[in-house]
């Protein structure tokens, strides 16, 4: 059955709205305000066509530059360097994988810059069976997209919770387990949470919000973010209402329940206040100063409320937080901050946090970094990558719902000292990097640069 898609983003440039066929065929409408422009970048597989639709941008295809009017079409080829830049109105463009080009201005292919990267300092590696989890097109919750995984490890195993799509385009939580972390098997899955029919907001209250996320166009469950801490695994998350209100919640439930499959999740509370957007909160693996802690905000600082009880939280107490994310221009290739990924997790130097973000020049690509924060001092940051640790850079993790997004929401170590990082590939699968833990760390905090092994 055909599929169409609208996602729209706001950018630091302007924004676009991408309409997408069958998860591959896709046009964009682009809007560069006046006096922006989006960075110098390419694609590694993509060829697109461009036709400018009104203003007189400046279009930069390789090594040509021209200024261009509305009608001028052009073409832009794999690892091409190309940008647009608006001068003195506003532009937009349409920028299409699918039709054909007719006729208009070509710029011809030439020789792209195409900066080499140092090799590689850690042995952090994507699996050779990525993607992990598929979707499966027979089972109705799951049939479009299993992506976003989040993961606690017990008792050898791995346990993995994952955003699923199915064919009512409603979002829910599935979970798999896995003995060696790479491996899933189609058997162990199950419908493990979805949001019961609860919405986040009553509609004759809340106003319509401008968000949407993943392709799950009717709202749920999205973003599970698991933490195992004593006899309760812990699970925050973002309910979408498919409508006016993106909202945090938490919910819990007994480790015992959890591992048997007994899926009797305790009542969830919204956490975050009614009228604003808010993702990525995660809570501490344990107890600091013998209190509870959540990170709600990294950007533009790192905020963390304290609780003596969750139950606190009890639906009518709300924390509040800052989700603006501003622009850090004393930043490279994470200058636009997006959030913490998976929960944090306690090493000898600190707290491991693994995070996405974006060079606010190149917007269209989510990279994954990696830093630790002080143990006493969560809000202090003692070290933070120089570079990516993960970009996207595999066909899993371009050929989606969302192309060149990699988002990491889940990371366990196993028993032999080994890193797992779980991420959903272009809103579409489930994949995995590992590393040797103790090497990451010493990489982190000497080099500052632990990167990923371009072999596998």
């Amino acid at each position: 059955m055909a599929e169409f898609k609208i996602f729209q983003e706001e950018r630091p440039w302007g924004n676009f709205r991408q309409f997408t066929y069958n998860s591959l065929s896709t046009v964009k409408i682009i809007l560069v305000k006046k006096g922006e422009a989006f960075s110098l970048q390419y694609h590694n597989d993509r060829r697109e066509f461009w036709r400018i639709l009104s203003g007189n941008p400046e279009v930069t295809v390789g090594e040509k530059t021209v200024i261009a009017k509305t009608g001028d079409e052009f073409e832009v080829l794999p690892k091409i360097n190309h940008r647009i830049s608006s001068t003195d109105s506003d532009s937009e463009i349409l920028a299409s994988t699918a039709i054909r080009r007719r006729g208009g201005k070509i710029i011809k292919k030439s020789k792209a810059k195409v900066t080499k990267k140092s090799k590689s300092l850690s042995n952090l590696k994507r699996s050779n069976k990525n993607p992990i989890i598929k979707p499966e097109a027979n089972v109705y919750w799951e049939s479009k997209a299993v992506f976003n995984p989040s993961a606690i490890y017990h008792d050898g195993k791995v346990h993995v919770i994952y955003r699923a799509i199915g064919d009512s385009d409603i979002s829910v939580f599935g979970y798999t387990e896995s003995r060696d972390g790479f491996n899933f098997d189609k058997s162990s899955k199950k419908l493990a949470y979805y949001s019961k029919g609860k919405q986040a907001v009553k509609k004759e209250i809340d106003p319509k919000i401008l968000y949407s996320s993943g392709g799950g166009w009717g709202g749920g469950c999205e973003d599970p973010r698991l933490t195992l801490l004593g006899d309760k695994v812990y699970m925050i998350y973002t309910l979408f209402d498919g409508w006016g209100s993106l909202r945090i919640a938490l919910t819990s439930i007994s480790l015992n329940d959890f591992i048997n499959k007994r899926f009797n999740w305790k009542e969830p509370a919204l956490i975050s206040p009614p009228g604003e957007i808010h993702k990525n909160w995660v809570l501490f693996p344990e107890k600091i100063k013998g209190k509870y802690a959540i990170m709600h905000s990294f950007s533009p600082k790192i905020l963390i409320d304290y609780f003596n009880s969750l139950d606190e939280l009890d639906g009518k107490k709300f924390i509040r937080s800052n989700n603006s994310r501003p622009v850090d221009n004393t930043r490279t290739w994470d200058s636009w901050f997006r959030g913490v990924g998976p929960s944090p997790i306690k090493t000898k130097y600190g707290w491991l946090i693994i995070y996405h973000a974006m060079d606010h020049k190149n917007p269209d690509r989510y990279r994954i970094g990696a830093m630790i924060l002080d143990t006493k001092d969560p809000a202090k940051v003692l070290y933070r990558s120089n570079e990516p640790i993960l970009e996207p850079e595999k066909l899993y993790e371009n050929e989606g719902y969302k192309s060149g997004v990699i988002y990491s929401c889940g990371a366990v170590v196993n028993k032999k000292g080994e890193l797992f990082v779980y991420y959903g590939g272009a809103d579409k699968v489930s994949c995995v990097a590992t590393a040797n833990l103790d090497k990451f760390l010493k990489e982190l905090i000497t080099n500052k640069v632990p990167k990923i092994n371009k072999k596998k």
